[in-house]
């Protein structure tokens, strides 16, 4: 039995339900939404609704499977209840993206933890082919390839079914099955886009995970209501602070590369020194090192292995303290290196791998030659420990002065994120240049980058006493014209004075930045930066 709801959005038709009850596991397949147990900071169960990503048989790692058994052994448990059959719902896995969470929550969970007690969301039927756009349709901005933005979807289902060959064939399961609507929910591509999709598959790389490693654009589309022409977006003081975090605490990937969107978290969790943290998105990591428990990594030198014991044999051979570059920084316990991609590479590209875990849009991770990355870390006893890096390329046509940057989880919420910031923007002092990140920015780095610019904005303009205008201010804190505009303009800080645009201070402007001058926050000292800028010349910027 399958019913719909009641409320129809607009002119959409309504996503077909299937009451719970009435289906079994092996009717869930790739598009679906349904109730999952998931447990709550405080330890206790929740049921949310989460959609179906990717559907695989689970996975069996003969790492994980050994570490296990040993572990098993030493506790003394007996071989039968070692090999006991798991519940038969736990043969799959389903790889989940919870509703109103963010991305990088999304994350694998066994059958058993899916509520077939409760109804089973199906995706919305497409429309005919032949049918024409009505309101609220979306229209293809001129100069782009014509393409449907319902391939993303199809993009994750190929993806998936990529990814774990056999959850295709697997016993009980023909292709997942769906109810009576499912027909109906499949869409034959056009001809333009079998095209496209072959001009895609041809030439490309498949990485560890049998993926194509595709750095495409996406589509950009306008929203066309009635047949009008595409409202202008709102200003930005039309929005609060707090509804544009939810916005983005809320959104999905920000890569602009569907067959990124498509892949699904591989690792579990990462220890990198004392610390273990859990891994937010998919990394091309080696495919026997995917669906460990753990993936054991050297702080020092950020080779990978997939047990303890590797690592700690890897120790006490490894000579490696500190990043193999030059310290261009130093005060205090933090240290910052100057690390050369193309002298470096193996280095690089483990860091690259690394940041990969913790960064939706990144798409480069073994070209890493036409980069420089300044990484920063912590001095103690034992050597030093990486915090976060940036990197940075040689020969930018934007003037960009950052290309990636990344605080480790486990130094977040530390104020390592706006000293980074900083250190970039001190680096392009030294230049003699303005400077802005690269875009698009992920969620974190955009509030991060927001939060660094107000602030130092608002304290040149408190502890100043002659009238700045726009390129004033660029100068003296090398921040684009373009970021000085999009600041101002959300901290309302323009006015309209005797036929002229003034910048001026409101009140909330300066208590709040008075809140954040009272917190102790590392800076980083000018006087203590050792450096030049690099000189490259034409063959060294040739990269192949």
């Amino acid at each position: 039995m399958v019913s719909a709801h009641a409320n129809n959005e607009g002119s959409q038709e309504p996503a077909p339900i299937t009451p719970g009850g009435t289906y079994t596991i092996q009717t869930v397949s790739v598009g679906c939404k349904i109730y999952i147990r998931r447990p709550t900071p405080d330890g206790e169960e929740e049921e949310r609704l989460a959609e179906i990503l990717s559907i695989r048989d689970k996975p069996v790692n003969s790492y994980a499977l050994a570490s296990a058994r040993r572990t098993k052994t030493r506790s003394g448990v007996k071989e039968e209840e070692e090999d006991a059959p798991d519940k038969p719902e736990d043969k799959w896995e389903y790889f989940v993206h919870w509703d109103q969470f963010n991305k990088r929550l999304d994350d694998w969970v066994t059958g058993s933890r899916l509520v077939l007690s409760r109804d089973l969301e199906w995706p919305r039927p497409k429309p005919p082919p032949g049918k024409k756009a009505g309101p609220g349709s979306l229209q293809r901005a001129p100069g782009k390839a014509p393409r449907s933005q319902s391939l993303l979807k199809k993009a994750t289902s190929n993806a998936a079914a990529a990814a774990s060959p056999t959850s295709a064939s697997t016993p009980g399961r023909s292709a997942f099955p769906s109810p009576s609507p499912a027909p109906s929910l499949k869409r034959k591509l056009t001809d333009e886009e079998e095209e496209e999709e072959e001009e895609e598959m041809e030439g490309d790389d498949i990485d560890a995970e049998g993926e194509m490693d595709v750095d495409a654009e996406g589509d950009t589309f306008e929203l066309n209501v009635n047949g009008a022409q595409a409202e202008t977006p709102p200003p930005l003081s039309a929005f609060s602070k707090e509804q544009e975090i939810e916005k983005l605490r809320t959104s999905g990937s920000m890569t602009q590369s569907i067959s990124e969107i498509a892949r699904v978290k591989n690792l579990n969790r990462l220890q990198i020194g004392k610390h273990e943290v859990e891994a937010w998105y998919f990394s091309p990591y080696p495919k026997e090192y995917a669906h460990l428990p753990v993936l054991y990594i050297c702080e020092f030198c950020l080779s990978y292995f997939p047990s303890p014991m590797m690592l700690s044999r890897h120790r006490q051979r490894c000579t490696l303290l500190h990043p193999p570059g030059n310290e261009i920084y130093r005060h205090q316990d933090i240290s910052c290196f100057e690390l050369d991609g193309k002298r470096q590479l193996t280095w690089c590209r483990n860091l690259s791998l690394l940041s990969k875990c913790f960064l939706d849009h990144k798409t480069l991770y073994y070209d890493v030659t036409p980069f420089m990355y300044y990484v920063m870390c912590q001095r103690d006893s034992t050597g030093c420990h990486i915090i976060g890096y940036f990197s940075k390329e040689k020969e930018s046509a934007e003037n960009y002065n950052v290309a990636c940057i990344l605080a480790l989880p486990q130094h977040q919420r530390h104020g390592y994120g706006k000293l980074l910031i900083e250190f970039s923007y001190e680096l392009s002092k030294k230049e003699g240049k303005l400077g802005s990140p690269e875009k698009p920015l992920s969620d974190l780095g955009l509030l991060s980058y927001r939060a660094y610019w107000a602030e130092v904005i608002v304290e040149l303009l408190i502890n100043t006493t002659d009238e700045l205008s726009i390129d004033d201010i660029a100068q003296k804190t090398s921040i684009t014209h373009a970021d000085i505009m999009n600041t101002c303009t959300t901290l309302q800080l323009f006015k309209h004075y005797k036929g002229q645009h003034i910048i001026c201070l409101s009140e909330a402007v300066l208590e709040k930045h008075e809140k954040v001058r009272n917190k102790r926050r590392r800076r980083i000292y000018a006087e203590h930066l050792i450096w030049k800028p690099p000189v490259f010349t034409r063959d060294q910027l040739r990269f192949y």
